[in-house]
């Protein structure tokens, strides 16, 4: 058997098993509220949209950005005060967070993407912190106290968010659309380039490609789908605080893409329940949650090279593949 015929039944194989494993998690999400505290999930949904729209950027781009966090945070920020200070409604102030995170997308990668690589991180961290001071030192962010009691208002006038399974099933088409709207945009000619990007930035650039102008769309994009993931999250707890903007959500959120699998559409939201369940479990412990979350990593590393989901798809593809040929 040839080579691209075997790798073409591979990302057959590939398709298949991300389509069965997310329809077995779609039908898992339904039912999650009826067995299992319903904030919780909505937290852990919240967390693995933020680590897929990270995903798009490094898994599928290959650009590392180590300041995420302001994008999550920023749009928490601007959706809480739209809806606590000037009474929009929930849709209203999650649309506009979702645009204001965009728009900052917008400034730090037309910014970072001069360079590459490890200056390329830097230069988001360092917008990032920019960011976190300034949030620190606004008055509508009320500094360390936050924007507390943010009220979750009546969907299109009409769905109470109040109640918790409205709530929950809110947040989880707001997951969806997200997740899906990931899936296309990977799965488009667009998505094609920034892998090819990914594998080979020269050669792309070779070929005739504005290399610079599909980066900083891939960064606005996955800018304004990790501030969708912050407004909803400012919906759901009904506040937004410095936590969200500073450099060790950024971290966190880098842990949830490692550990469930860089560059894989189910990956992060694998790995975004496994630390936000550690979190949740840990809380009331006493035992540190930073050193239980570390220890996972090293061994998720040690055993999942690829991830968890990745390791995954590679023994059962390669499996297939020992038996195609």
């Amino acid at each position: 058997m040839s080579e691209a015929t075997l790798h073409a039944e591979r990302a057959a194989a590939s398709v298949r098993l991300e389509r069965a494993l997310v329809a077995l998690g779609v039908v898992a999400l339904i039912a999650a509220p009826f067995l299992i505290y319903p904030i919780f999930v909505m937290k852990m949904l919240c967390f693995a949209l933020f680590a897929c729209a990270f995903n798009l950027l490094l898994g599928y781009t290959g650009l590392l950005s180590f300041g995420h966090a302001a994008f999550f945070g920023g749009a928490a920020y601007f959706c809480a005060y739209a809806v606590k200070a000037w009474g929009w409604p929930p849709e209203a102030g999650i649309l506009l967070g979702t645009a204001g995170a965009a728009a900052m997308g917008l400034v730090v990668g037309f910014l970072a993407i001069r360079r590459q690589g490890i200056y390329f991180a830097m230069i988001t961290l360092a917008m990032a912190q920019m960011f976190y001071f300034f949030c620190v030192q606004a008055p509508f962010t009320e500094g360390e106290d936050g924007i507390q009691g943010v009220p979750r208002g009546h969907l299109f006038g009409m769905l109470d968010l109040n109640v918790p399974m409205n709530m929950y099933f809110f947040v989880l088409a707001i997951f969806l659309i997200g997740l899906f709207a990931i899936w296309r945009i990977v799965n488009s000619p667009f998505g094609m380039i920034l892998r090819s990007i990914r594998e080979n930035e020269n050669r792309a650039i070779s070929l005739g490609y504005s290399v610079g102008r599909y980066k900083l769309a891939a960064f606005v994009m996955s800018a304004a789908l990790a501030g969708l993931a912050g407004a909803v999250k400012a919906i759901v707890f009904q506040f937004a605080t410095l936590t969200d903007v500073t450099w060790q959500m950024s971290g966190e959120v880098i842990l949830m893409t490692l550990l469930g699998g860089i560059g894989t559409m189910v990956g992060p939201v694998v790995g975004a329940g496994l630390v936000v369940g550690l979190e949740n479990t840990l809380a009331t412990s006493g035992f540190p949650v930073t050193i239980a979350t570390g220890v996972i990593f090293m061994v998720c590393v040690l055993i999942f090279r690829r991830g968890i989901v990745g390791e995954i798809y590679a023994r059962l593809l390669g499996r297939e593949g020992g038996k195609s040929s």
